[in-house]
């Protein structure tokens, strides 16, 4: 794997402290070490460490925020329902830390609102596009009209139907022209608001979401993601930079995952070239339509699903970052090029990107390494069965080996993906929780992260783990014991 361009390094982390200008950066995260990929790994850009992280889950080391507001350290446990308010639990404390800093802050999130521009206070910033027209660009009852004002070609468009209220099965069955149907609401991701029909038992299920509805065909096929930027390019139009695509996986018990729940990103798994090429063009599309409509720039990402027959369809579109940017750094670096995240930055703050070369020659690239095998991956664990747990052996999240016992073993201390060689036995594990901590089911264990030369497969298939994450998963669940 090439190591990113030293020159390119420079230049971005100028630019972002240029954006900046002088304001402290802050991280607001379920992860307090967002970024991390960023200021740890090849060619660090410092510009990226925040002044201060607020998050759920604890930093590490070299993972380090300049100060770091973690709700796990206040409530010494982590749940489903911490996952989803944590930031209401370190508010107040969150508010106490922000006051220490000498200046107003720019705020580094996944998407803005009314709660996070009011911790950021009078004169601070939040860096995401405005919370109202990433609500209509993500409504799911609009996606299908979006594709087409885009111009998205229809071979990668599902049979859809918008509909106010639910009709009868039948009827949905009539519009999309499929016996399986799939139901989806709001805004929400992870599976949430998604409910496959099948037959009278899936519909009641499908009937208890709030609508308005998208009700697509149903297709078979691996789950897939691909992350894009559009900078402005100083005359009227945007540059758009694709990364090569994932498969992801959902629904694997063995990492905790339910149907349609998210488990992973593999990028070192080959895609075939007209179903890349297709999801690549399919991005630049809607990101020019989004500047033209919008004036929306920055980082998004397309969901698709890939078929046994190598087409491919979107699904979904979701502009802010996400959990699969933090890995999908690696990508970039590997080409010589920074984090695309260092420049969604300073595109939130108005600032000029120089660094990044021609979008066509870098989507080329891109399209290239999407064919070969080889890349990082990512996995997240989270606790199955119904007792509560907390980890009893290991020291802390870095990166790990099995041990002829498969018991894994403790090895370096490290927080970049790429510090871990899948093929040579090593996974980092990220945001690992301290011994005091407790782990009630459904909660976060830590996410499983490497990169391969294409040795190692994570999945082998859309929702099957593969016997090297059966051997790491239950290995990583052996640092827990019940409390």
């Amino acid at each position: 794997m090439a190591g990113m361009d030293g020159a390119a390094a420079e230049v971005a982390n100028a630019e972002l402290l240029a954006a900046l200008a002088g304001r402290p950066l802050v991280v607001v995260d379920r992860y307090s070490t967002a970024l991390r990929a960023g200021y740890t790994g090849p060619m660090p850009i410092e510009a990226l460490r925040p002044a201060l992280g607020i998050g759920c889950y604890s930093a590490w080391d070299p993972a380090l925020p300049g100060m770091v507001v973690a709700a796990e350290e206040h409530t010494g446990s982590r749940s489903v329902p911490e996952r989803r308010g944590w930031l209401r639990r370190v508010r107040h404390d969150a508010a106490r830390h922000l006051v220490k800093l000498d200046r107003p802050p720019v705020i580094a999130t996944c998407h803005a609102g009314a709660e996070l521009q009011e911790l950021a206070g009078a004169g601070g910033t939040v860096a995401a596009i405005d919370a109202g027209v990433r609500a209509t660009i993500e409504a799911r009852h609009l996606f299908d009209d979006l594709l087409r004002a885009a111009g998205v070609p229809a071979v990668a468009r599902i049979r859809c139907v918008p509909f106010e209220r639910l009709p009868s099965l039948a009827e949905l069955r009539r519009a999309v022209g499929s016996e399986r149907v799939v139901v989806q609401a709001g805004g929400v991701s992870g599976g949430r608001g998604t409910v496959i029909v099948s037959g009278d038992e899936d519909m009641a299920r499908a009937a208890r979401l709030l609508g308005p509805y998208r009700v697509a065909a149903y297709v078979d096929g691996w789950p897939c993601a691909v992350t894009a930027l559009s900078v402005p390019d100083g005359a009227g139009g945007v540059g758009v930079y694709v990364d090569r695509p994932s498969h992801e996986t959902t629904g694997v018990a063995e990492l905790g995952a339910g149907p349609l729940r998210g488990a992973g990103h593999d990028w070192s798994r080959p895609w075939p070239v007209p179903a890349a090429a297709l999801l690549i063009e399919c991005a630049e599309r809607i990101a020019l339509w989004g500047w033209r409509r919008y004036g929306v720039a920055g980082l998004f990402g397309l969901r698709g699903l890939l078929t046994p027959g190598e087409r491919v369809y979107l699904s979904a579109i979701r502009w802010r970052c996400d959990e699969s940017t933090e890995v999908s750094a690696v990508n970039q670096q590997a080409v010589g090029v920074p984090p695309f995240v260092a420049a969604h930055l300073v595109v939130m703050l108005g600032g000029r990107v120089s660094w990044l070369a021609d979008p066509q020659e870098f989507n080329h690239v891109s399209l290239l390494r999407a064919t070969q095998r080889g890349g990082p991956f990512c996995m997240r664990l989270r606790l199955r069965g119904r007792s509560a747990v907390r980890v009893a052996a290991g020291q802390g999240p870095g990166v790990y080996r099995l041990d002829r016992d498969d018991h894994p073993r403790w090895v370096r201390r490290a927080a970049h993906p790429s510090d871990a060689r899948a093929d040579q036995g090593e996974f980092l594990l990220a945001g690992l929780p301290a011994a005091d901590v407790v782990c009630h089911p459904g909660a976060d264990l830590a996410t499983i992260e490497a990169v391969t030369d294409g040795a190692t497969r994570p999945f082998h298939g859309p929702a099957a783990a593969s016997p090297f994450t059966r051997r790491v998963s239950a290995a990583v669940e052996r640092l827990f014991i019940p409390c």
